[in-house]
């Protein structure tokens, strides 16, 4: 599944782009666990992202912006790497399934605190492997960036492992050298802008590039208490509709907004905005405090409202304003554009399975003729059981590991995957299942098929 790079595209390209005629700066600002819907640009209204629908305002919406997993480990690892998660191997924080093994009727890897909880004495089977972390040999976005002389940096949640993967700086905080959780900091989104702002400062003469990755809006609910008072007062006025928000998640959405605010502005203060391309996007579904309707489902399941992410760009004079991509693209499509946009080779010897959606951003028809794919092995408590999925054109079509379910959808004319349409129309369930099938072959996945002795149907999950 490699792919090279069209030396034409990247030349009209550069010859479109700002007098310099050099590759761009690439800004990419990555949210955790924020809704498809829960930005303005989307359609909300009452969260508070007047930055976000700016850079929407002025670039290009992506209405079918994909992730790579359902949460956030394989997404990360797929951005970083180009490869879908069978290939790189990481499925979950910590790598393994975090639920009751009495729930789960198929044999899969599990945290041992979880074993413990449920009082089992006998060993824990030796399901299949999975990984951690990213291997340290797997050639990164910024590695590749860096042979066309990119300054790169990370900044914020990383996931996907202790190597840093080739980013010149590589920090959780900021700080040099740090690497830990920072959910419950209500001050985190601020601080990472204020080193992210610094950092294009000190590069501006540039190329650059910025990944700057958001704890917020991941739980727990923490946010600065005035923001906070803010949502409140706004909520107890609220008559538009009876969705149930949360003044706190709200304020949060608004520090991830705040940030970009400041990006942007940074951007133009330096005279760089028409020499960068900005994106945006979310590193999989909303949760439970999320607005996730019309889409259905939430972080952990292979449903729209665990993939599908709010994604917008800002490239101005390359990327006409007001726009909008229907064209589906996902995690492991930004390595190859970059690679294209960057004028530099993809790895050698290792698969990129994305393709580049440069031609997307000028408004050109790509990636058209393609399907996208989903592989999750594990459980996650309450919102997700091992199934693999596949999309292509508007049809979706998932299957279940547990009992060899398929469930088929029409995407463009069924948001909300109301009408499972699989019996309706077996010889497309059965086609888009075979390259499914076709695919997990392809790359080796994973695939749980033992049962799990120890289920047990009468058994509560274990807090």
């Amino acid at each position: 599944m490699k792919h090279t790079i069209s030396r034409g595209i990247v030349l009209a390209l550069a010859l479109s782009m700002a007098a310099s005629g050099e590759p761009p700066n690439i800004v990419l600002i990555l949210a955790d666990d924020l809704g498809w819907n829960d930005v303005g640009f989307n359609g909300d209204e009452f969260y508070e992202t007047p930055h976000l629908d700016r850079m929407a305002q002025e670039g290009m919406i992506f209405a079918n912006a994909y992730t790579s997993g359902p949460n956030c480990a394989p997404t990360r690892a797929s951005l970083i790497s180009g490869m879908y998660p069978p290939r790189h191997m990481v499925y979950t924080p910590g790598g393994r399934s975090k639920i009751d093994p009495r729930q789960m009727k198929l044999q899969v890897p599990l945290q041992q605190r979880f074993w413990e909880r449920a009082g089992i004495t006998d060993s824990i089977p030796d399901a299949f492997e999975i990984r951690q972390a990213l291997d340290p040999s797997v050639v990164s976005i910024a590695e590749v960036l860096k042979q066309g002389g990119y300054a790169t940096a990370r900044f914020g949640k990383w996931h996907a492992g202790p190597d840093t993967q080739g980013f010149d700086v590589s920090s959780s905080d900021g700080k040099p050298g740090t690497e830990q959780n920072h959910y419950d900091d209500p001050n985190v989104t601020f601080d990472l802008t204020d080193v992210g702002v610094d950092f294009i400062k000190e590069n501006r003469h540039g190329p650059f590039f910025l990944y700057l990755s958001h704890w917020d809006v991941h739980g727990p609910l923490v946010a600065r208490r005035h923001l906070v008072a803010k949502y409140e007062e706004k909520l107890a006025a609220w008559t538009r509709n009876e969705n149930p928000y949360n003044p706190t998640y709200a304020a949060m959405v608004e520090a991830v907004d705040t940030s970009v605010g400041r990006i942007l502005e940074t951007l133009d203060e330096f005279d760089l905005a028409e020499k960068t391309l900005v994106i945006f996007s979310s590193d999989n579904g909303g949760t439970r405090v999320s607005i996730n309707q019309p889409l259905r489902g939430v972080k952990g399941s292979l449903y729209e409202g665990g993939v599908r992410v709010p994604t917008c760009m800002r490239w101005p004079d390359v990327i006409a304003a007001g726009t909008k991509s229907r064209t589906p693209i996902t995690s492991v499509d930004f390595l190859p554009t970059f690679a294209e946009l960057a004028g530099v080779s993809l790895p050698a010897g290792q698969p990129v399975d994305g393709e580049s959606f440069a031609p997307l951003l000028k408004g050109r028809p790509a990636l058209e003729n393609r399907a996208i794919f989903w592989h999750y092995p594990l459980y996650l408590t309450g919102r997700a059981t091992p199934a693999s999925a596949i999309r292509r054109g508007d049809w979706k079509l998932i299957e279940y590991f547990e009992d060899g379910r398929l469930e088929l959808y029409n995407t463009a004319t069924d948001i909300s995957e109301a009408r499972n349409l699989a019996d309706a129309m077996p010889a497309k369930a059965s086609e888009l299942h075979r390259e499914l099938v076709a695919w997990r072959d392809a790359t080796d996945a994973v695939e749980p098929r033992e049962p799990n002795p120890y289920y047990s149907e009468t058994k509560e999950l274990v807090p």
